[in-house]
């Protein structure tokens, strides 16, 4: 298939934003953590269910991104219980596959997306995500911590906020996490038919909350390449912002796609960017930020991206939804414009 353009990170399928997706003429959607039955998986019918809902519409459902931290967070902390975590998911990714549904959006992050802002103030007064290690490094209680975590839906126990040195938890045992869990999982998605598109740490700093962050430069996403460079179902779910906001910016950004990209393992994109980088950024209008979306978009072009591209984190504009339908109509159409002129310049 051809690069497209996709809409998503929301949990319902409604009839309004269905609609909305066909009158911004995109064909393409991803759900992020969709509301669906099941403590420990989902079932066939439930996903087969938003597949037909998407068809009907005249849409095809791309993606899901992300089962809920609370399906596999032993797995992620290495805790007892994690065999079974890995046995659901498992069961997740056998029923998506008869659902037909093809890619898996993943992350390493048992304890969530982190800002300190919410509402920093961007363009024309629009409100941005904004990212200060050193207000964290600044809060003194736990609760002071836990305002910084984006998601706060999830349970406490999978919030992996360590009070104890004692209990912290290093690189290398993220490691050994990651490995022993895509070791068991990433054959089951072969065999589904399903493809997994592991998402870069968001920030991406070495630890925060007492977890070690593993997937927050270039080299940790070769480490885990190396680990599967022959596998179908293994890839990026590469979200350019991430990639901004690691230290040099840009640069890594250019990095991820002539590495990634030629070896035909960036399965979708999060287009997006960031002013600044770790341990200081903030998100902002694409087209502002450190690097410059027309380049990014002629090298997936000459890499050979053939996947789509997602509206993600975007500003919140004035008078906007809680789901920023303003913010993103602005970022589709961003986006679309600079694929016009890629298949025009040919």
């Amino acid at each position: 298939m051809a690069m497209r353009i996709a809409i998503g990170q929301f949990n319902e399928l409604t009839d309004e934003k269905l609609k909305f997706a066909a009158q911004i003429g995109v064909k393409g959607i991803q759900m992020n953590t969709p509301a669906l039955p099941g403590d420990t998986h989902w079932q066939e019918a439930d996903l087969r269910a938003l597949v037909d809902r998407c068809a009907a519409h005249g849409l095809m459902l791309e993606a899901i991104e992300n089962v809920p931290i609370h399906f596999y967070y032993k797995a992620m902390l290495g805790l007892p219980g994690r065999d079974e975590q890995i046995a659901h998911y498992q069961t997740t990714l056998r029923n998506m596959g008869r659902a037909g549904i093809p890619i898996l959006g993943f992350h390493w992050i048992p304890n969530s997306v982190w800002r300190t802002d919410r509402m920093a103030p961007g363009r024309g007064g629009a409100g941005c995500t904004k990212f200060d290690m050193a207000e964290v490094e600044g809060a003194t209680t736990r609760s002071e911590v836990l305002r910084f975590v984006a998601k706060t839906d999830e349970r406490p126990e999978t919030l992996g906020l360590m009070e104890r040195p004692e209990d912290v938890i290093d690189a290398e045992k993220m490691w050994e996490n990651y490995a022993y869990f895509i070791k068991a999982v990433l054959p089951v998605a072969e065999e589904a038919g399903v493809r997994m598109a592991l998402h870069p740490d968001d920030p991406p700093v070495p630890m925060l909350g007492g977890v070690a962050r593993i997937f927050r430069e270039p080299a940790g996403f070769k480490r885990a390449y190396e680990l599967n460079p022959d596998s179908p179902a293994w890839g990026l779910d590469l979200c350019l912002g991430c990639c901004s906001e690691m230290p040099g910016n840009r640069a890594n950004v250019h990095e991820m796609i002539d590495f990634f990209g030629p070896r035909g393992k960036i399965f979708y994109i999060h287009f997006r960017d960031v002013q600044g980088e770790v341990p200081n950024f903030q998100e902002c209008f694409i087209g502002e930020g450190n690097f410059n979306p027309a380049e990014v978009m002629a090298q997936l072009h000459r890499v050979g991206f053939d996947g789509f591209f997602l509206d993600d984190h975007v500003p919140h504009m004035d008078e906007d939804t809680v789901w920023n339908h303003r913010g993103r109509a602005h970022a589709v159409g961003y986006m679309q414009g600079l694929l016009k002129m890629r298949e025009f310049l040919g």
